[in-house]
């Protein structure tokens, strides 16, 4: 195993690393005003159909007025998970499961329709891209660990030209989501490294229970992503800006 680097954020040091796995909506990609106009439309479209469900199904969501809830369904759950729980309500109105779930389905594809390309509407957060470049200079693998689709987290890279920074890019599709370790295995797989020599960097608390059930190197919770305050417990460290984070080569 080569070690290449350590990534100091506060006062604790990740040494040995070989390779760092992102988070992409509140991490690497400002996505609040995304996730909630999303989240409207799609609670707006069903309530074409289902009179009475909007109110009950933006809560759902984790919209409560101009605010996204930064642990909440919208922005920590995957599409899959959200589409579920919208047909959970609509079944509460005494629909057939199998009607609900097609009304949840045909709602979700209609505002995607509407939103077309998210990367448009999630640009990178400010401080991404001198994190990556000192990364890349010292050979640390790089790769995007998301909720989102497997097809959004690979527009995303395309979209900012990320290709010669980031490796590996891998939603969450059919399978489990986060904080089921099988995603963190493929993305280490696929960027051929250890999870204990890959050290996670994400926004909510999802991330960190994955991490830690993967085995990973550890943790390192950012809090710029998102308008609400919310609690990182668990993180070993906390990172307020991308600068807080230090790359240092150790072959240097």
């Amino acid at each position: 195993m080569t070690f290449l680097a350590t990534i100091q954020c506060g006062t604790v040091c990740f040494k040995h690393l070989q390779a760092i796995l992102f988070d992409k909506d509140g991490t690497l990609a400002n996505s609040h005003d995304f996730l909630w106009n999303l989240g409207q439309k799609r609670a707006r479209l069903i309530d074409a159909q289902i009179p009475g469900v909007q109110e009950p199904l933006l809560m759902a969501f984790g919209l409560n007025g101009p605010t996204l809830n930064p642990a909440g369904l919208m922005a920590v759950g995957s599409r899959l998970e959200n589409e579920i729980a919208a047909a959970a309500y609509i079944a509460e109105m005494g629909r057939d499961w199998v009607e609900a779930r097609t009304i949840a389905r045909s709602a979700f594809q209609e505002a995607d329709r509407v939103f077309k390309r998210k990367a448009d509407h999630t640009p990178l957060f400010e401080g991404a891209i001198s994190l990556l470049r000192s990364l890349a200079k010292a050979q640390v693998k790089v790769g995007i660990l998301s909720a989102d689709t497997t097809a959004n987290v690979q527009d995303f890279i395309e979209r900012y030209e990320l290709g010669a920074l980031v490796s590996s890019g891998v939603g969450t599709d059919a399978g489990p989501g986060k904080p089921d370790p099988t995603l963190f295995y493929r993305a280490c797989a696929e960027l051929g490294v250890e999870p204990k020599a890959t050290l996670a960097i994400g926004d909510s608390a999802a991330d960190g229970e994955m991490a830690r059930a993967a085995g990973a190197a550890g943790w390192i919770g950012v809090t710029w992503g998102w308008t609400e305050p919310f609690s990182l417990q668990g993180a070993d460290t906390l990172a307020t800006h991308f600068a807080d984070i230090q790359v240092f080569d150790e072959a240097a």
